[in-house]
């Protein structure tokens, strides 16, 4: 059974590297690629993938208050620049920095949040909880991050 808090534990250097406690409760941040809803794997793909920087509010319960989602550009773009200064890539990061700059008191450590979601230029957002005849899990998008027993906070890809 999914728990109605998901703990996921913060992992330095890792998929989960930006995520904490700020003054006014939880905070998950990401740099990540997404397609929009009903994209087709066909010509034209690499515009149509695209890299945002995330960041995700909660209260200090776990509730969801509000996101900030920034699109840097395309795979195409990144494809076209991919090591310089003005890179997709390059770009992401450092909005991302200074989304996670603008939290008070911001602290790098384990949270546990409640399942989310949101659309944001056709693409989910959100951490899901799911049950099937194996027991329940949770996954976050776009990330592809899984959460399931021991509910430990680390996950699978």
């Amino acid at each position: 059974m999914t728990p109605e808090l998901i703990p996921v534990a913060y992992e330095p250097h890792g998929r989960t590297e930006a995520i904490g406690r700020y003054s006014d409760g939880q905070f998950l941040a990401s740099v990540t690629y997404a397609f929009p809803e009903g994209f087709r794997l066909d010509e034209g793909w690499e515009e149509q993938k695209r890299l945002y920087a995330v960041l995700h509010l909660f209260d200090g319960d776990g509730h969801y208050r509000d996101s900030q989602i920034w699109c840097a550009g395309s795979w195409a773009e990144q494809q076209r620049d991919p090591d310089g200064a003005d890179s997709v890539l390059t770009r992401a990061r450092a909005h991302l920095a200074g989304m996670l700059r603008s939290l008070p008191k911001r602290t790098y450590t384990d949270i546990a949040i409640r399942p989310f979601q949101l659309t944001v230029d056709g693409v989910f957002f959100g951490l899901v909880a799911k049950e099937d005849d194996d027991g329940g899990w949770a996954e976050l998008y776009p990330d592809h991050l899984g959460f399931s027993e021991p509910w430990d906070g680390t996950y699978d890809t």
